[in-house]
């Protein structure tokens, strides 16, 4: 027996078989009060068909068994329970009691750690991309780098509106103590971007080479842009200087010309 279902609020029940399924072991077990409370769960009662068949399942203290999990119908209500609990499961751990109890389960590590080697095994906290049900699959955030990763399918895999989007920052908001920069070791930094090198020296990655190609293009186009438009006005000034000769030399003519009859006339 583990410690948890030492001191299950439902010993022997539904709640405590299901949380500790492989695929739940994020999930906390929810307080018969909070499931029994009409003010958190009567917005649910329109989106499932079999609710009260559902909740009923919830809050058995028979636990399912084989020829159960056989049944066509039971699995029918069974899924709709899951969902349900789970939506449950998403209002209950932003409760001060469920925000406690999770606090605990990430300091202990129970959500997994950082797969990014720079962040030093550190604990992650499990989040859903909506607060919706089929949208995406549970993921875990890292508090460090900030990111959020697929966990192990033997650890984890549910819906990701079990916990929602506003679970990491709810928790880390309210137990600030537990925020790494308040708990990473001396001499580290919070976050250190990965810098590849080779033999030294440092190497550029595909984003980068690829945003330099962008601007080497970009400084090109600009280039030939600008010598067109040199080209071009050079071109106007020649004309005009050119213009400009001509209308001198006729001018010069036109003199020379007149000087030539005023100096005949005068013979």
């Amino acid at each position: 027996m583990s410690e948890e279902s030492q001191y299950s609020e439902h010993p022997g029940g539904w709640v405590e078989w299901f949380c500790q399924l492989p695929q739940n072991q994020y999930l906390t077990e929810v307080d018969s009060e909070f499931i029994q409370d009409p003010n958190n769960y009567g917005h649910l009662i329109k989106q499932f068909n079999l609710f009260q068949q559902a909740l009923q399942m919830i809050l058995s203290s028979e636990q399912p068994d084989t020829l159960d999990l056989e049944n066509e119908k039971f699995l029918e209500l069974y899924t709709e329970a899951s969902d349900i609990y789970g939506l449950l499961h998403q209002a209950f751990i932003q409760t001060p009691k469920g925000l406690a109890v999770m606090r605990e389960r990430f300091l202990n590590g129970r959500f997994g750690h950082c797969p990014r080697v720079l962040c030093e095994k550190q604990n992650t906290i499990p989040i859903g991309l909506s607060e919706s049900l089929k949208t995406s699959r549970i993921k875990v955030f890292c508090p460090r780098c900030k990111e959020a990763y697929a966990p192990r399918k033997s650890q984890a895999d549910f819906d990701g509106a079990y916990f929602g989007r506003s679970f990491p920052m709810l928790l880390l908001l309210t137990y600030p103590d537990i925020h790494p920069k308040y708990t990473i070791q001396l001499g580290t930094e919070l976050f250190t971007p990965f810098q590849p090198t080779l033999y030294g020296f440092k190497v550029r990655d595909e984003r980068q080479i690829q945003q330099s190609s962008t601007q080497l293009q970009s400084l090109q186009q600009t280039q030939q842009q600008q010598q067109i438009i040199t080209e071009q006005t050079n071109g106007i000034i020649e004309k005009e200087n050119h213009h400009q000769q001509e209308k001198q030399n006729a001018e010069q003519e036109s003199k020379q010309s007149k000087k030539k009859k005023k100096n005949k006339n005068n013979k």
